[in-house]
């Protein structure tokens, strides 16, 4: 079954970004009451901080090996197969990628429960002075280990059919992982008289259930699964080859949260869990539109680039950064502005109280800085990527992991945890803005990347009027009060939210926004395409 391509590049672009964000969005929203449901059962406490380490573990390298360096190696090599229409041969290459990445993974995975007193013992040096806390790291982290297995697999999968242009059941799997969760946790929790140990139940039955919903797909698709040994395969020799700087630029991103786990063991307990709440929370604008758009731009951009179609390239590059801007600016400064009432809605419950919400506000507030280099970087690694250049990546990746270092040591002293997310924030501003610099010496005459100045004023102008709207009505009396109960502040933020939403967009039409416009010619014909079956 082939998926060709739509003609026009935009269009196709806002498509795929667009179901991928529909399903991001039902997943991210899961998510939150995931978020919700471990927060009242575990709270900031030290059984919270141990669950976080452990899973944090697995889950680091499912983005190392899996959605990270493997898929962005595979993806290129692969999209070349499938625009010279040699799907016969496109299809014994993605057996072979995933027979060896279950060998391989299983072998990490035997090593990972093995070694866990020791891998904890290196990113949370600070538990050793908590015991309980430390062995039921240990526990937790070999019990989710086979995690990075399945995941990787799915993470391959979803990078196959990705590749194939289908977006829509690769973007659903992240649901089941948070619908196995919260049933684990509300489930098991009383029955096993732990619930951190209920939680990693469901991260394991999570990864189980995607990875069954991913194989009818791919054999729909003309890629069943099978067991296929040509690891001398061409293209398996320059995946494994475009691997080795990939794997090592995560690997250095990976460091830098790694650090920041290491230093935060230090600080007072519950810091880990702030950092966590507050990731999670900026994790929300980037996956609905920086993550899909960038897992959408990859294959696009690939397709170009084998293609030698450098004018599609251009226009499909210019477009996802001008749609960043777009809506990453406004969420950007929306979160600093309403991280509180946010964070007290969606967390105050249970073990989390008022303390707790104040801490994780005000990290979300740092993290929150550098949410437009944290989308921006969606775009312009898959970039660097497509152009099968893994390389580049790694080294300015190297330079912001000692800028992450060197802030996080100086920032920590006065901030506690707080200079921690700043660092993060310092850093990947840094690695945004050289590897923009750097893509745009190097793509010389052929590409250019067009409107992004443009774009940039116009956002920024109807975000201060969003601006403008939001603390006005915070300055009304019915605003003003203390926090009350969850239904009333969710009518007041609600309030903020869609007069807020109102003003950027009506603003964004005055000054005639293009990227606007393109959204809504989307939706028109989606509408159109609707009402016409």
């Amino acid at each position: 079954m082939s998926s060709a391509p739509q003609k026009n590049p935009a269009s196709n672009l806002l498509r795929n970004a667009g179901i991928i964000g529909a399903a991001t969005l039902l997943s991210r929203i899961l998510g939150f009451v995931r978020d919700m449901v471990t927060a009242s059962y575990l709270g900031t406490s030290i059984y919270a901080d141990a669950f976080f380490v452990a899973f944090r573990i697995p889950n680091l390298l499912r983005r190392l090996f899996g959605e990270g360096s493997l898929t962005a190696a595979f993806i290129p090599v692969f999209s070349t197969y499938l625009a010279a229409d040699k799907r016969l041969e496109a299809k014994e290459i993605a057996q072979t990628a995933m027979t060896l990445t279950a060998i391989c993974l299983t072998i990490v995975t035997i090593l990972g429960i093995i070694f866990s007193p020791l891998i904890i013992s290196l990113i949370a040096p600070g538990f050793a002075e908590t015991p309980e806390k430390y062995e039921l790291a240990v526990f937790l982290n070999r019990l989710m280990f086979p995690y990075i297995l399945l995941i990787s697999l799915v993470a391959l999968a979803m990078g196959i059919l990705n590749a194939d242009n289908h977006f829509l059941t690769p973007a659903l799997a992240p649901v089941l992982l948070n619908l196995c969760m919260i049933g684990a946790a509300l489930g098991l929790s009383q029955v096993l008289g732990n619930a951190a140990l209920a939680l990693a139940i469901g991260v394991l039955a999570g990864g189980l259930a995607q990875l069954l919903l991913q194989l009818p797909v791919l054999k729909k698709h003309g890629f069943p699964w099978r067991l296929r040994f040509k690891f001398r395969h061409p293209a398996i020799k320059r995946v494994i080859v475009l691997m080795g700087p990939s794997l090592v630029g995560l690997a250095i991103t990976q460091i830098t949260i790694f650090v920041n786990t290491l230093l935060a063991s230090y600080l007072v307990d519950g810091s880990i869990s702030y950092l966590y709440f507050a990731d999670r929370l900026i994790q929300f604008p980037l996956g609905i539109f920086a993550v899909a758009l960038g897992t959408a731009v990859l294959p696009a951009l690939s397709r170009a680039a084998a293609e030698k179609n450098w004018h599609e390239f251009s226009a499909t590059l210019s477009l996802a950064l001008r749609l960043l801007m777009f809506i990453t600016i406004p969420a950007m400064a929306g979160l600093i502005i309403l991280s509180k009432p946010i964070v007290f809605l969606l967390f105050e419950r249970g073990h989390f109280g008022a303390h707790s919400t104040a801490m994780v506000s005000q990290t979300i507030i740092a993290y929150a800085s550098g949410l437009w280099a944290y989308a921006a970087l969606r775009i312009i690694v898959p970039a660097f990527h497509s152009l099968q250049d893994t390389k580049t990546p790694v080294k300015v990746g190297a330079i912001a992991l000692v800028c992450n270092l060197i802030c996080a040591l100086v920032l920590m002293q006065f901030l506690q945890h707080l200079g921690l997310a700043l660092a993060t924030a310092i850093s990947s501003a840094v690695n945004c803005l050289l590897l923009f610099v750097i893509l745009r010496s190097r793509l010389g005459r052929d590409i250019k990347i067009t409107g992004c100045g443009r774009a940039f004023w116009q956002s920024l102008l109807a975000t201060a009027a969003m601006m403008i709207i939001i603390i006005a009505l915070d300055r009304l009396p019915m605003m003003t009060s203390g926090y009350q109960s969850h239904l009333h502040e969710s009518l007041r933020l609600a309030t903020k939210i869609l007069f807020g939403l109102a003003s950027y967009f009506i603003c964004a039409r005055l000054l005639r926004n293009p990227e606007l416009t393109q959204l809504q010619s989307l939706l028109t014909r989606r509408r159109g395409k609707s009402s016409g079956r």
